[in-house]
C-alpha cells in the first residue's frame, strides 16, 4: 500500500547538521527511494556495516527523519523515511541553519556527481533500452526569479509520481 506524500520542511540547524553526514544522507535517500528496509538491506547498498547503519538509522529517528516501519514477518526490523521529501529553510533561518544547509547541499551535490560519474563509467553494462532512454543535459537558461520558481515547481510535480513512497 502506498504512503501519502509527506514533505517536511527542515530549518533546525541541529537537524540539518545531523543530516549532513554522508552515511545518514545515503541511508535517508535510500529509504525515500525504495521504501522500508532493514539495516542489513541498507548496508548492502550504502556500503556500511549493518551495525553502523543501525546506529545511523537510530540517529535519523532521533531527529525525526526516520522511523520504524511495520515488520512483515515479525522478525525483521525495517526502517522507513519519516517523510517523502525534504525542503530546507532559506536565508531567513539564520547563520547556523544556513551553514548546516550549505554542508548538506554540498553532500547532495557530491553524491549527484558521484552517481553521474558511476553511470558514465558503467553505461556500457546497462540494458540498451536504458541507455537509449537516459540522457545528460546541459542547458543555459535565462529566467527571472519568478520563472525559475515556477520551473522548479513544475519539475517537482513531474518527478513526484516516481518517488519511492511505498508503505
Amino acid at each position: 500500500m502506498a504512503r501519502a506524500e509527506s514533505r517536511r520542511r527542515v530549518t533546525d540547524a541541529r537537524v540539518l547538521g545531523a543530516l549532513a553526514h554522508p552515511l545518514r544522507l545515503a541511508l535517508l535517500n535510500h529509504l525515500m527511494a525504495f521504501g522500508p528496509r532493514t539495516a542489513s538491506e541498507c548496508a548492502e547498498v550504502v556500503g556500511g556495516s549493518a551495525s553502523n547503519c543501525s546506529w545511523h538509522l537510530r540517529q535519523l529517528a532521533r531527529y525525526r527523519l526516520g522511523e520504524r516501519a511495520d515488520s512483515v514477518d515479525g522478525r525483521e526490523r525495517p526502517w522507513r523515511a519519516a517523510a517523502t521529501g525534504l525542503d530546507d529553510g532559506g536565508p531567513e533561518e539564520g547563520p547556523a541553519a544556513r551553514a548546516a544547509n550549505e554542508a548538506l547541499t554540498a553532500l547532495w551535490l557530491d553524491e549527484d556527481f558521484r552517481l553521474a560519474r558511476e553511470y558514465l563509467r558503467r553505461q556500457d553494462e546497462a540494458d540498451p533500452d536504458w541507455r537509449q532512454a537516459s540522457a545528460l543535459s546541459n542547458y543555459e537558461l535565462r529566467l527571472s526569479a519568478e520563472e525559475l520558481g515556477r520551473l522548479r515547481d513544475q519539475l517537482d510535480a513531474l518527478i513526484r509520481p516516481y518517488i519511492g513512497i511505498s508503505a
